[in-house]
Parts: structure tokens; C-alpha cells; sequence
């Protein structure tokens, strides 16, 4: 695997019958290179997104707020992942980035299924709850995954020329939304069928296989093959020279806050999406996932892709950071209608069309990460990028939704007298548990059946509670979701910022 040469030579003789680099290997092989790294970073984004699909039901059993889910799907993850990010991406700088990869996937596809075992555990005597114990899995997902994305994009810049870059970064960048739609896909109805546990099972374990088939078949190619004739390789950099070679490049900086905003707001939306559809429509776990999240999400694919392949079309090197401006723009009133109506169609329509335009911003951040360095230090360019994402967006935006769902239903239960008699795991049992029962039944439930499956679970609820928790835990997170819809205005505008300097910064191109 790590024998380059059969490889080089063949890429070679193209490149010399072309008369230009075309990238590293045929175009084949470069094909079934980006399509295997795409489907790594789908299983990375599956892994990820699986907490959010199951939400409710893991909630209503482990009894935690939308405070502590958001701090199990945002900081809890994104603290070790972005710690040790960069160090991961030293390695894959002077080491074999396959290797690394395939690692990584075994690692964190392992700690995913290890997810499903989380119950209360005792360990020398003292009862260990099962957040915390899934909490630890959680972490350890993240250490697996921190693993991807730099050493990965690395790769693809090898493999292809800066002209073709940000469409195969666009075409990676997929990943993010691909990955939550199948675990939608799957871990919502297997989630109705069986119940949560089975689905990290299910989800965790193929990616062991996928480990093993990259390590064997995707070979490490020479750093700097697919660079422009003439361009100085040099010595590896160090630390400190990466750091300076980054702050030369202001198009950068603000390229990061606009994709930490960005990321802020979309996994927060992307943590809370499930529950804000099952509440306010009243479904399934499986339901909100098939029937919203899976349109959602492909949406988000198609635009993903679009815009990389747009702006390579496009002749200023400065296109794929103004289309990502203007796509942020744009969802804002998108998301803003399908977080504030009640007809369901229309809400899917909000949904698809707002992340299209969105997250298009995925594919510009890769490549500017990529564009605007020399080939030294592209993966420590890529992590520190993703440690400012992460630590800030990724760890911060979904305890913010929570934050803010809270407040509100807090609000709610005050209002009502409610604030000593009712909780939000016990609102979330009560409609999971009626959800289920009218779903069976097939027809509407009478009163009398409401109270007979409300006095059923752990904690009963009244007729009466039970209307409130309907309004109280939709109205909560709606208003959640429209605090942060507003905020994705101010990530295109860091992004137009990045765009007027972004010709100036890019290595080897105009």
C-alpha cells in the first residue's frame, strides 16, 4: 500500500501524454480514491448524527434535559476531537495518511457501537449513570474521528491539481450531509422497530470493514505530486512555520469565523432538528427522519456539491467564497419559514431548500484551507481550521440550543404553575409513549386511551399536562431554532469578508 512507484509512473505517462498534471494515478483510480474517502467522511457524519435521530427516546430513558443533550452532542464530542486534531494532523503531515485514516475509522466506528451499551454501571462500588457512560463512548468517538478530515483533504491534494480541487472538495465535503441522511435513513426506523440501542449497533460496526478495505487498496501518494510545474516543494515545516504562513492570510481567518458560525448554528439546528419535528408534528423517531431529515439532508448534498462545482467553473479564484456569502444569506428565510409553520410539506420544503443554499460552505472551507498554504502544512491548515469549528461551533451550538429550549420551556412551566410537577423527560416520555400508542392503534386516541398510556409511564401525566407539554416543548424549540436561523446572516458575512482577499492569498492559482 504504501509502494507509490507503479502508481507515480502511471500517473506520469498521462500527465506527459495530456502534456499537463492531471493528478496523481489515472483518472479511474483518482475516482475510487475520492468516492472511498467520501464514503469514510459519510460514516464519520453518521457516527456523529446518530444522537440527534435517537433523541427523544434516549432522553425519555435516560431522563436528561435538552441542556444535557446539548452538551453530550456538542462539547462532550467536540472537546477531545478538537484536542487532539492537531497533533493527529503533525502526524499525517510526515507519516502515511492512509494508515492514519483507516486507524481512525476502527477506532471511532467501534466506540459508536460501544454507544448502545450505555446504562448505569457500578465501578468499585459507586453508580455510574448512563449518560455518563455514554458521554465516555462519545469522547471516544471523537478521538476516532479527529482523524479524517485533515490527513483526508491532504490526500485529495495530492490527487488532484488546484484546478480541480474545489470540485473534489465539494464532492468530499458531501460527506457531512450524506452521512446524516443515511443514518436518518436507517437508525430512525430501526430506532421504531427495535429501539435505539440496536441502531449504534447497526451503524457502528461496518465501518471496522471499511477500515480495512481502504488500508489495502488506496495508496499513499507523493506530497506535492499534483502541484503546478515549478513549485518549491522545501523542507517539512514546522509548527511555528505553519502558524506563520497562516497568519499571512487574512482571507483565511475570516473564512474560519464564517464556517465556526456556520458550524455554530448548523449542528445546533442539526442536534435539535428531530426533536423539534417529533414535537411539533407529533411523530416517530423513524417518521421525522424518513419523511423530513432524509429531503433535508439530500438537499444539503446536491447544494454541497454544486457550489465546488460551480465555483470551478468559474474563473476568479475568489468565486467559492462569495456563493458561500450569498448562501447563508439566503437560508435564513428558508429555515425561518420551516421552523415557524404548521403544515408539513412546507416545513420539508424550507428545510431541503435552506440547506442547499447553505451548505455549500463546506466545500469553500476545504478549499480555502487547502488553497490559500503551500503543500507543508495543508493538514495542520485543515485541523486548526476544524479545531476553531469545532471547539467553538461544534462544542458551543448545540448546548446553546438547549440553553435556549429550556429557558423558554422553563419560561412556560412557571407560567403554567407547572415548575415542580413536570420536567422535560417527562414530556418527551408522554408523547413518545402516545406517539406509539396511536401508531399501533391506527386510529386516533380517545381520552380515555390518552390517560390509560399516560398513566403507564415512569412518571404519569395528566390529560391536562399533557397539552401543555405538546405546546410547551414545541414553542421552546422553535424558538431555539429561529435564535440561531437568524445568526447564519452574520457567517456569510465573514465569508464575503474572506472573498475580497481570497485572490491575493490562494498558492497557484489567479
Amino acid at each position: 500500500m504504501t509502494d507509490t512507484t507503479a502508481a507515480s509512473s502511471a500517473g506520469e505517462q498521462d500527465n506527459v501524454r495530456s502534456g499537463e498534471n492531471e493528478g496523481f494515478g489515472s483518472f479511474g483510480y483518482r475516482t475510487y480514491v475520492l468516492n472511498a474517502l467520501l464514503i469514510i467522511y459519510i460514516l464519520n457524519f453518521v457516527d456523529r448524527a446518530l444522537l440527534s435521530v435517537v433523541a427523544r427516546p434516549l432522553k425519555a430513558e435516560l431522563g436528561i434535559s435538552d441542556t444535557a443533550f446539548g452538551w453530550l452532542t456538542g462539547l462532550g464530542f467536540a472537546l477531545l476531537y478538537t484536542i487532539v486534531g492537531i497533533p493527529i494532523a503533525r502526524i499525517a503531515e510526515r507519516r502515511n495518511r492512509v494508515i492514519i485514516i483507516s486507524i481512525c475509522v476502527a477506532l471511532w466506528s467501534v466506540m459508536t457501537a460501544l454507544c448502545g451499551l450505555a446504562m448505569e454501571v457500578t465501578i468499585f462500588g459507586v453508580v455510574i449513570g448512563g449518560f455518563w457512560v455514554l458521554l465516555a463512548c462519545r469522547v471516544g468517538v471523537g478521538i476516532g474521528e479527529a482523524g479524517c478530515t485533515p490527513p483526508a483533504n491532504s490526500l485529495i491534494s495530492d490527487y488532484y491539481p488546484p484546478k480541480k480541487r474545489s470540485s473534489a472538495m465539494g464532492y468530499y465535503a458531501m460527506g457531512v450531509t450524506l452521512g446524516t441522511l443515511v443514518a436518518n435513513l436507517i437508525a430512525g426506523p430501526i430506532t421504531d422497530m427495535f429501539n435505539w440501542r440496536v441502531a449504534f449497533f447497526v451503524l457502528g460496526i461496518p465501518g471496522v470493514v471499511v477500515a480495512l478495505i481502504l488500508y489495502f487498496t488506496v495508496k499513499e501518494p507523493p506530497r506535492g505530486y499534483s502541484e503546478p510545474a515549478g513549485t518549491v516543494k522545501g523542507e517539512r515545516a514546522s509548527f511555528s512555520e505553519g502558524l506563520k504562513e497562516l497568519f499571512s492570510k487574512r482571507s483565511y481567518w475570516w473564512m474560519c469565523a464564517g464556517a465556526t458560525g456556520a458550524a455554530f448554528c448548523g449542528y445546533a439546528i442539526s442536534a435539535f432538528q428531530s426533536l423539534y419535528i417529533q414535537r411539533t408534528f407529533d411523530l416517530t423517531a423513524g417518521q421525522a427522519s424518513v419523511w423530513f431529515n432524509v429531503p433535508a439532508y439530500l438537499g444539503g448534498a446536491i447544494g454541497t456539491f454544486m457550489l465546488g462545482y460551480i465555483a470551478s467553473k468559474m474563473k476568479s479564484a475568489s468565486a467559492i467564497a462569495w456563493l458561500s456569502a450569498g448562501g447563508l444569506v439566503l437560508c435564513v428565510p428558508f429555515f425561518g419559514m420551516a421552523f415557524t409553520t404548521t403544515n408539513m410539506i412546507a416545513c420539508v420544503i424550507g428545510l431541503a431548500i435552506g440547506n442547499a443554499v447553505k451548505y455549500g460552505y463546506l466545500a469553500a472551507q476545504y478549499t480555502i484551507a487547502a488553497g490559500v498554504v503551500s503543500m507543508r502544512v495543508r493538514a495542520t491548515s485543515t485541523a486548526i481550521m476544524l479545531f476553531v469549528i469545532n471547539l467553538l461551533g461544534y462544542g458551543l451550538g448545540p448546548p446553546f440550543a438547549g440553553i435556549v429550549s429550556d429557558f423558554w420551556f422553563k419560561g412556560s412551566l412557571s407560567e403554567a404553575g407547572y415548575m415542580d410537577v413536570i420536567n422535560r423527560s417527562m414530556c418527551d416520555a408522554g408523547q413518545q409513549a402516545i406517539t406509539f400508542a396511536q401508531r399501533a392503534s391506527e386510529t386516533a386516541l380517545t381520552d380515555m386511551q390518552m390517560s390509560e398510556v399516560l398513566a403507564g409511564i415512569s412518571t404519569p401525566l395528566s390529560l391536562e399536562q399533557y397539552a401543555f407539554c405538546l405546546e410547551a416543548n414545541q414553542s421552546s424549540t422553535s424558538a431555539s431554532m429561529l435564535t440561531l436561523t437568524v445568526m447564519y446572516a452574520f457567517a456569510g458575512i465573514f465569508f464575503a469578508l474572506s472573498a475580497m482577499g481570497l485572490k491575493r492569498d490562494m498558492v497557484g492559482q489567479s
